[in-house]
Order: C-alpha cells, then sequence, then structure tokens
C-alpha cells in the first residue's frame, strides 16, 4: 500500500483552495496538493490546527496561506475567495472539506437545533463555497476544478446517523446539479466519498460508541480503515487533468464498503 502522490500529477504554478484543512482529511489534501506544487490557501474555524497546516507545507518547501473562514457565513466565504485571488491570482482548485458530525442516535430521536447544524455546515457551507468559487472560475481563464468532499454515506444509509446521512446526500446533489449546469463553462465539478478514515471526526465517533472501530473494519471488504493520505492522492488525481473528462462523479473511497 502507498500513501505517496500519484506519479506525474504536478499542480505546480496552480492555486488550490481547501476548507476544513486544520485537520483529518483536509489537512492531508492541503499537504498533498502543497508537495505537488500548488499554492494553498487553507480555510478553517481552527485557527491553531489551520496555522500548523500551513506551516508544515511552507516547511517543506511549499506556499500556504491560512484565512480563518466560517463556510456558513457568506461574507467570510466571499473574502476567502477574494483573499486568495489577490494573494494568488487565482483559484484554479477548490475541494470543500469543511464538515461536522454529532450524531449517535435513531431518527426519531433527533433534535431541530442538532440538525439545523449539521445542515448549516455540511449543505449550506458548500452551497455558499460553490458560489463563490464558481463565480471566479467563471471569470477566469482557463475555468477550474471543485471538489466536494461527500461520504460514503452519502451513497448509502447510515444507520443512527441519518441528519449526517442526508447531509451527504445533499452534497451529492449540488454536486451532479451544478456539474451539468456548468459542463460547457470549462468548469468540473465532482465529489469524493470516503468511507472510515483515520481522523479526529471518527475518533470523535468511536468514543461515543466504544468496540465500534471492529465493526467499521468489518463493514469494509478490505477489512481496515483508511489512511487520510489515500483519500488525499485520490483527490489529486481526480482535480487533475488526468481526469479531464470526469465531471459529475461521485468517486467512492471506501474499501468496497459500498460495493456490498
Amino acid at each position: 500500500m502507498t500513501k505517496q502522490p500519484p506519479s506525474g500529477i504536478s499542480y505546480a504554478g496552480k492555486v488550490v483552495l481547501v476548507t476544513g484543512a486544520a485537520s483529518g482529511i483536509g489537512r492531508a489534501m492541503a499537504l498533498a496538493f502543497g508537495r505537488a506544487g500548488a499554492c494553498v490557501v487553507i480555510a478553517d474555524t481552527a485557527v491553531d490546527g489551520g496555522h500548523m497546516t500551513a506551516a508544515l507545507i511552507v516547511e517543506a518547501g511549499g506556499k500556504a496561506l491560512f484565512v480563518k473562514t466560517n463556510v456558513t457565513v457568506t461574507t467570510e466565504v466571499e473574502a476567502l475567495v477574494d483573499k486568495a485571488v489577490s494573494h494568488y491570482g487565482r483559484v484554479d482548485v477548490a475541494v470543500n472539506g469543511a464538515a461536522i458530525e454529532e450524531e449517535h442516535l435513531p431518527l426519531a430521536d433527533g433534535e431541530d437545533a442538532q440538525f439545523d447544524r449539521i445542515m448549516n455546515v455540511n449543505v449550506k457551507g458548500v452551497w455558499l463555497c460553490m458560489r463563490s468559487e464558481l463565480r471566479q472560475m467563471l471569470k477566469q481563464e482557463g475555468g477550474g476544478v471543485i471538489l466536494n468532499i461527500a461520504d460514503a454515506g452519502g451513497l448509502v444509509a447510515v444507520p443512527n446517523h441519518a441528519m449526517y446521512a442526508a447531509s451527504k446526500h445533499a452534497v451529492i446533489g449540488l454536486t451532479k446539479t451544478a456539474a451539468v449546469e456548468y459542463a460547457k463553462s470549462d468548469v468540473r465539478i465532482n465529489s469524493l466519498c470516503p468511507g472510515a478514515v483515520k481522523t479526529p471526526m471518527l475518533a470523535r465517533m468511536l468514543e461515543r460508541d466504544p468496540g465500534r472501530d471492529k465493526k467499521i473494519k468489518a463493514a469494509h471488504p478490505m477489512g481496515r480503515i483508511a489512511d487520510p493520505a489515500e483519500v488525499a492522492n485520490a483527490a489529486l488525481w481526480l482535480c487533475s487533468d488526468q481526469a479531464s473528462f470526469v465531471t459529475g462523479h461521485q468517486l467512492a473511497v471506501d474499501g468496497g464498503l459500498t460495493a456490498m
């Protein structure tokens, strides 16, 4: 098993924006794009983590900028894209990964406030980011690529996580619709659907449900949980020119989970 970036893929001269990049999959993606030569714009509400991601890229010889951003606030999202453009000149790739997961209960036991929080970040946040990113990409030469981080739970049922699953199904709906709307505008839009990945989000879930890690591993035909770098490598390919005829696609990086 390799965690090295796919050979032949370079982002030299490209500007890549990644939301939710202070930790987990977002950080892994930001680091991978940085290693591939991109100028990386890192967005998150977690200031320390965001600065750490940027520092790791710079220490490795890359270029990075952290912008504290709440993706649920229109003005902050617009300021993020404006900052990326003013600093680096354009946005070639945007990875929308900011999300939350905070439920473990049957649907009938859910609360209004919890539903609103999840939908606000996971759906409205993606929509706001896509809107600002598209407006920039449509006016710049060469268009761009948008990658939304959905989830295997956006493709199948996730018992006791109905709100989260619904939010990720919605992300896929946004992805498909936008991909068709802008297919002739030199903008490709896809989603990535990871299975279980070793992230702080998964760690929090396992804290609420001790022993669940064995069940999670068993649910994946490959019998293990993914490393964030494995998801990042898939993103590198999907956002590259090697995937130039791929749009409106949901790429499952799930160890065979959704094949069952």
